[in-house]
């Protein structure tokens, strides 16, 4: 048995402009137009360390905010570009916009003081490395190599 939303009459026009501008089509349209979209995570856990990956293509290292506090590390990033050509008949100016922000908790062994992160060929490595000892929670900035 199939059952099918029951709608009021309405012309034609009427419709066919509702299921052009659902929802779905206006939310695809903003991730497009601001570039906000989250970026693929790889996670590892070894012995001795829990490993990401972040795949964040056309970055520089100095793009990223990594920051840990209490037991919640941030990944940010925010990045504004522009370009201007101007001749004698016009003038062409773009720019573009894109952030992320992704949190993650991390476990209440890890050492903080220890933690790695290097970018490399539009992959952010983070390495977070066990430690035996549970440490304090507190606020810590990562930088990135």
């Amino acid at each position: 048995m199939t059952l099918t939303k029951w709608r009021e009459p309405r012309s034609l026009l009427s419709d066919m402009y509702d299921d052009f501008f659902e929802p779905r089509f206006s939310t695809l349209r903003s991730t497009l137009n601001t570039g906000l979209t989250l970026p693929a995570v790889n996670t590892k856990k070894t012995e001795a360390a829990y490993e990401l990956e972040i795949a964040v293509p056309g970055m520089a290292k100095d793009d990223f905010n990594v920051e840990i506090n209490d037991d919640v590390m941030t990944i940010s990033v925010e990045k504004e570009d522009s370009d201007e050509e101007t001749t004698d008949d016009y003038t062409r100016k773009e720019f573009s916009y894109s952030s992320f922000r992704r949190s993650f908790t991390i476990p209440k062994n890890v050492d903080r003081e220890a933690i790695d992160a290097a970018y490399d060929n539009g992959i952010l490595h983070v390495k977070l490395p066990k430690n035996e000892e549970v440490t304090e929670s507190g606020a810590t900035k990562v930088a990135v190599n």
